[in-house]
């Protein structure tokens, strides 16, 4: 078995450029997608425990919206998600 072991580094087409590159990527889009699912936890709450549906649709659309948005920025900014989690909060405490 010793004999048969691989420097990964210099092993012919390996192309660890493009995996880092892919796994930069995969990063970025686990760390916006988990910010978005929290802001679709706290829309579903906010639906479930007070039955206001049309507050849980309208935050659910503005959970998706900033998701797309933040996956779409260089680095993953989990920014405009949480923007869209303070904006549905405010709104449950003005209207719920």
């Amino acid at each position: 078995m010793a004999e048969h072991a691989v420097e990964y580094a210099t092993a012919t087409g390996n192309d660890y450029a493009e995996h880092e590159r892919t796994y930069t990527a995969f990063l970025k889009i686990a760390k916006v997608f988990t910010a978005h699912l929290v802001v679709i936890l706290i829309a579903l709450a906010i639906g479930g425990v007070k039955g206001d549906w049309a507050l849980c649709g309208f935050g659910i659309v503005m959970a998706i919206v900033a998701g797309v948005i933040g996956a779409m920025t260089p680095k993953g900014s989990v920014v405009p998600v949480a923007i869209a989690g303070v904006v549905l909060l405010g709104l449950y405490v003005l209207f719920g």
